[in-house]
């Protein structure tokens, strides 16, 4: 199984190049697809935030149309949950020291939960997770 992170996902769904290579080497895998809770929240987190930076309601035409879009697209995809399992795995990582952000540690204990390799072009931060599988598909 193939977990995309958020700066994967993100690029899906829109028509531009990078998408539509990653949308043809996941294609071509022949693996199953995913994604996590966690990269819903962070992708909302992004248009509530253009949403509010502006009183204009007229302003925000844009910004609320683009929420409504990435919802919908969001909605067609299997989304790997945040639960117990992945909790248990955050906190035993946080004691180890790993000091990662916070939302991508919890993609990275959904992933390892799931015994599935994340795609992400974040892999720095990632290779402190031990035993997580990791690729870069986008770079």
């Amino acid at each position: 199984m193939l977990v995309l992170d958020t700066n994967h996902i993100s690029l899906l769904g829109y028509a531009i190049p990078d998408g539509a290579r990653l949308l043809q080497r996941l294609s071509a895998a022949g693996e199953d697809a995913v994604t996590t809770v966690i990269s819903l929240e962070e992708q909302m987190r992004g248009w509530l935030a253009a949403i509010n930076r502006t009183n204009d309601v007229h302003q925000q035409f844009f910004a609320y149309d683009r929420l409504k879009k990435r919802t919908e697209f969001m909605a067609g995809w299997v989304m790997l949950p945040w639960d117990e399992e992945a909790a248990n795995r955050f906190v035993s990582l946080r004691r180890q020291g790993i000091r990662i952000g916070t939302l991508d540690l919890k993609i990275a204990c959904i992933t390892l939960a799931h015994d599935a390799t994340l795609l992400t072009r974040n892999l720095t931060d990632f290779r402190q997770v031990p035993g997580l599988r990791m690729e870069n598909w986008l770079d």
